[in-house]
């Protein structure tokens, strides 16, 4: 699915770390960032993750709720949430159903080998539940800074 800026953002019910079920309609009202990253634990998703969790404060100012989304278990999310300290809930979307929604999981290909996973993109969805921003080249390092700006 090619999504547009200005397009509702599917709506959604995942679990989170937790094992808690989430909707994304629940939160109308609240601007959401919702970004999607390969796996967890992985040097790049690891910084990206980091860089969120550095600038939260300043992310909370500015009226944001956070969720990462990959494709990894929930137990795989609890051990990397504890390890890096991030104060933002993990979806694990083991069936895919939500990277299948967003069109974040595609054919990638590495050194001539074809697969599929998950391409590196954020949603930024504003108070009425509508994409306002889609950031496909995610600086990993200074994500929180693309987000803002």
């Amino acid at each position: 699915m090619n999504l547009e800026k200005g397009q509702m953002a599917p709506d959604f019910e995942a679990k989170i770390e937790t094992g808690e079920t989430i909707k994304l309609s629940d939160y109308r009202g609240k601007k959401v960032v919702l970004y999607f990253y390969p796996k967890d634990a992985t040097p790049g998703c690891t910084a990206q993750a980091c860089n969120l969790r550095d600038n939260y404060e300043a992310l909370q100012k500015a009226g944001y709720v956070v969720f990462g989304v990959s494709s990894d278990a929930e137990k795989s999310h609890v051990k990397f949430k504890e390890k890096q300290e991030l104060p933002f809930s993990l979806i694990a979307d083991t069936d895919l159903k939500v990277h299948e929604a967003y069109g974040t999981w595609q054919e990638k290909n590495t050194f001539g080998k074809t697969y599929m996973g998950t391409v590196r993109t954020t949603f930024v969805i504003d108070e009425e539940g509508k994409i306002s921003e889609i950031i496909e080249k995610v600086n990993t390092k200074d994500h929180t800074a693309q987000i803002l700006n």
